[in-house]
């Protein structure tokens, strides 16, 4: 045992001379996190980086078999489902992991919001998770049309076609999706291309400046604290307190995630990626078109409001709409001033709360309305 330890030490000395690793270590050693009843939100982002890595794994597996194209795309999803050995649970994994990633980024963004850890001096960690919030959801509608399937065929021409819509740039955006005027073969390069190229080297890249931000800044503590003795606030160590609870949730979630996969292979409702049959331009459209479950509400209210307001086309009235709020809630570290329990500070509560109801009842109407 002792010349195991010898040759240990030897090892940890080589490579600190090297990258200089000590300073980090005892970096981490000393980092602490505060405990208080909220601590639990402090998890979703670790969640959330979960279920990238396993998106990452899975994606590289399917990549194997996975052939872009009009004349290739779909029978190659067929192929991997019903002849690629184990090749249904892999894209089941994907499938429900890629869903999760999203539904942990909402709450993750939501407790960051609610628990005002967006305040000084976290205005650009906010910055960089409202920059991989999109992204996921920029990931999720990119994979969608990778089976060429119908339903995903016409979602992406709707779904195009929405931002298309948009004063002055809109043309520009819709041929830059598309890669030309219509849905076609090469629109389903191109998303290829985002999904597993472009897409995944912007998310890395902001996804490392995000985690650098989180360790330098430290969790942020409740507002509360701070006129708080010291005496009476409650910390955990990181390391190794902290990153074991993490590693359990992760341990938990992947069971969670293996289940799904197993019992359901093509999702339940409303996450749901069957196969179906395939895309073909000239057929009618299915009766109901829906998006995935994060852009419903979007959908929804699109489709409730009337086709000219005062003049303007109520799609472009909307789309200007989601654009301000979203630009509002993107800058919300930078004009949120207020101190707890102040008129300003429940004014933004509220907003908050609008923002969570809205994207709620506009989901399940979506749903419930044929």
């Amino acid at each position: 045992m002792a010349g195991m330890k010898t040759i240990g030490a030897k090892l940890y000395d080589y490579i600190d001379e090297r990258v200089k690793i000590k300073e980090l270590v005892e970096y981490m050693g000393s980092k602490v996190v505060p405990k208080h009843g909220h601590s639990i939100w402090y998890y979703f982002g670790g969640l959330s980086l979960f279920f990238f890595i396993v998106q990452v794994m899975s994606g590289i597996l399917l990549l194997l078999y996975y052939r872009p194209g009009a004349d290739s795309a779909y029978e190659s999803v067929k192929f991997i489902i019903t002849t690629v050995e184990f090749g249904w649970l892999v894209r089941s994994v994907h499938s429900w992991s890629a869903n999760l990633m999203v539904l942990m980024v909402f709450i993750h963004m939501f407790s960051v919001y609610f628990t005002k850890a967006y305040k000084k001096p976290r205005e650009l960690t906010w910055l960089s998770g409202m920059a991989l919030f999109g992204l996921s959801l920029f990931f999720g509608f990119s994979g969608y049309l990778l089976p060429w399937n119908e339903l995903a065929f016409y979602a992406t021409k709707v779904g195009t076609g929405m931002a298309g819509a948009v004063p002055f740039i809109g043309d520009f955006i819709l041929q830059l999706m598309r890669g030309g005027s219509e849905v076609t073969g090469a629109t389903v390069t191109r998303f290829f291309g985002w999904h597993v190229a472009i897409l995944p080297a912007a998310f890395t890249v902001i996804l490392t400046v995000h985690l650098i931000l989180v360790q330098r800044q430290g969790m942020s503590e409740p507002e509360g604290w701070a006129n708080k003795p010291v005496s009476e606030k409650l910390y955990m160590p990181f390391f190794p307190s902290f990153l074991l609870r993490d590693l359990l949730l992760w341990l938990i979630a992947l069971n969670v995630l293996a289940v799904l996969a197993v019992l359901f292979p093509y999702g339940i409702y409303p996450f749901h990626w069957e196969l179906g049959i395939k895309a073909d331009p000239f057929l009618p459209p299915p009766l109901v078109i829906r998006p995935e479950w994060y852009f419903m509400f979007a959908f929804q209210t699109l489709k409730m409001i009337p086709a000219l307001v005062m003049g303007i086309e109520g799609e472009i009235l909307g789309i200007f709409g989601f654009s301000i709020a979203g630009l509002i809630w993107a800058i919300v570290p930078f004009i949120d001033r207020s101190k707890p329990g102040s008129i300003k500070a429940k004014l933004f509560l509220i907003f908050g709360l609008c923002a969570v109801g809205f994207i709620l009842v506009m989901t399940i109407i979506g749903y419930l309305v044929e």
